[in-house]
């Protein structure tokens, strides 16, 4: 817990309860269902509610965003998410049933409000949102032709909508599969672990 302090050093002491009751709570389901790695569950805190905070320092949401989690599995990036913007509504989905029980226990177990689990498809879904974020899904190859029907144009945000996604691997070239506006950050600009040296955030503007 001390890791999303170290970052995020302004939250109210909700957030900061309901941070600390994931790693008892995500270590309780994995025993039962394999949501995270094994070797990752002891690093939880760095390698996924972090790295899914990554999103916070590139963008604040504004009250009243509605954000998709697309291929959410057990709940990341959206339950990190979810917490730390309170007045944002993210609808999280993935194809395993399993995974998204696992989300919306979560949720109930530290009075979640703003994130809805749903074992759905992307091509499935009807909404539209302000924001698509995803977390090592899909190339973007993949991600950008789902996010057409996904992402509206209204627009409420400081920044223009679009898709946002975790990524590894060579980001510059993924950038070859829109003539989109894209940009690009390394996670090691907002966090100083050696985990995040070969992580990065890519942005693709709709």
């Amino acid at each position: 817990m001390e890791i999303i302090l170290k970052y995020f050093n302004r939250l109210t002491d909700v957030q900061v309860s309901q941070f600390e009751a994931l790693g008892d709570l995500y270590a309780e389901w994995n025993d039962k269902i394999n949501v995270v790695s094994r070797k990752d569950i002891e690093n939880l805190y760095e390698r996924h509610v972090l790295h899914s905070l990554a999103i916070a320092k590139f963008i604040e949401f504004t009250e009243g965003s509605r954000v998709m989690d697309l291929g959410t599995g057990g709940g990341f990036p959206a339950i990190p998410l979810a917490i730390l913007f309170p007045h944002v509504f993210f609808h999280a989905i993935d194809g395993t049933a399993k995974k998204i029980r696992v989300l919306n226990e979560v949720a109930e177990a530290i009075d979640l409000n703003n994130v809805k689990g749903e074992q759905l498809r992307a091509e499935e879904n009807k909404k539209t949102y302000d924001f698509v974020v995803t977390r090592a899904v899909a190339s973007m190859e993949k991600l950008i032709p789902w996010c057409e029907k996904l992402i509206h144009k209204n627009q409420q945000n400081a920044m223009p909508n679009g898709l946002i996604a975790l990524k590894g691997g060579n980001l510059q070239e993924q950038k070859q599969f829109t003539k989109r506006y894209t940009e690009t950050m390394p996670l090691s600009s907002y966090f100083d672990e050696p985990f995040f040296e070969t992580k990065g955030l890519m942005y693709v503007q709709f």
